[in-house]
């Protein structure tokens, strides 16, 4: 239950209480709090225990350049931390830092390991049951893997064939496609959520976490069908934040590990993951003629410079370009 927000005070009192209880009004996805948290967390041992309030730009430069020339961390992860920080000094304590001048890692951009449609294919042959139809979706939507497995039943539109991803990354909602090669497979695994949920429902159980307060708006939505997950977790566990005895959706690392089996026994030797079906989603549908502003959209990408690295990935043979040697 990791993406369930751990328990502040009603009256924060502690620094990083605080700046919980401001992210959560900012409405901030959980991760995103985490791992902002984590930051500002390593910010603050760098500089001794010294409160942020009685540092400035000096102080950001020298973890910055740190993170750089002694922590040798990659591009995106001194962006985390400087967008970490950055959120820390301008919305929470309303202090400018000024123009930053700190040491960039320089390591090149990398590109997304991508599979081809056969490679694909022959992980999810490796893969069963629920494994088998959520890497077919995170495949065939481009959902990421915490997307596919927080999927509730209200999220699938059968009508007009599609996927509403509401808790999404940023917290920003989309709609992606719905592939028909599974959408018998998927009605299926609702009908088997909707009955392990009757059962819960008359062991005196049932009610399904709900993010923010939707608990307390709609009382009764917590056990209605709509709001169940598609993939719920075989038992049901104990909330440790909220001591509520509930069932919770299937896990992201039960997730990772079925995946990583999958592909030794493939005999797949890319450094790939659960994330690599949603770059191959990008690639093939790149590859097949889809406007790139289309594909941004599936994909929920607020930048279209995010969603033109995909560009770079199609292979240069697909482009009409031949080895001089063949």
């Amino acid at each position: 239950m990791d993406d369930i927000p751990v328990p502040i005070p009603a009256q924060p009192v502690r620094f990083m209480d605080r700046l919980r209880a401001f992210m959560r009004g900012r409405q901030l996805a959980y991760r995103t709090e985490k791992t902002y948290c984590g930051w500002i967390r390593d910010f603050i041992r760098f500089h001794k225990m010294r409160r942020p309030e009685e540092m400035g730009k000096a102080e950001v430069d020298a973890w910055l350049g740190h993170l750089a020339s002694q922590r040798n961390v990659a591009v995106n992860t001194q962006k985390t931390a400087l967008n970490a920080i950055v959120f820390l000094y301008r919305q929470f304590l309303n202090i400018e830092l000024g123009k930053l001048d700190f040491d960039r890692t320089s390591k090149g951009q990398r590109l997304p390991v991508v599979f081809t449609h056969a490679e694909a294919k022959a992980v999810i042959d490796k893969l069963q049951g629920h494994h088998r139809l959520l890497v077919s979706l995170m495949y065939g939507s481009g959902l990421r893997v915490m997307e596919a497995v927080r999927l509730r039943v209200q999220d699938v539109d059968f009508g007009h064939q599609c996927i509403f991803v509401r808790e999404a990354k940023g917290d920003k909602w989309r709609r992606t496609l719905l592939p028909k090669s599974v959408t018998a497979s998927l009605q299926a695994q609702i009908k088997l959520a909707l009955s392990l949920h009757k059962r819960d429902l008359e062991e005196g159980f049932g009610a399904v976490y709900l993010p923010y307060a939707l608990a307390k708006k709609y009382p009764n939505a917590a056990t209605s069908p709509g709001w169940q997950y598609i993939f719920p977790a075989p038992d049901r566990s104990m909330d440790p934040r909220s001591q509520v005895m509930r069932r919770h959706h299937l896990g992201e690392q039960q997730m990772r590990r079925a995946v990583a089996r999958a592909l030794a026994e493939a005999g797949i030797r890319k450094k790939a993951s659960c994330h690599t079906f949603r770059h191959s989603f990008a690639t093939r549908l790149l590859a097949s003629g889809t406007d790139i502003r289309n594909i941004q959209e599936l994909l929920g990408h607020n930048d279209i410079n995010t969603t033109m690295i995909y560009t770079h990935v199609i292979g240069i043979h697909e482009r009409g370009v031949v080895s001089p040697i063949d």
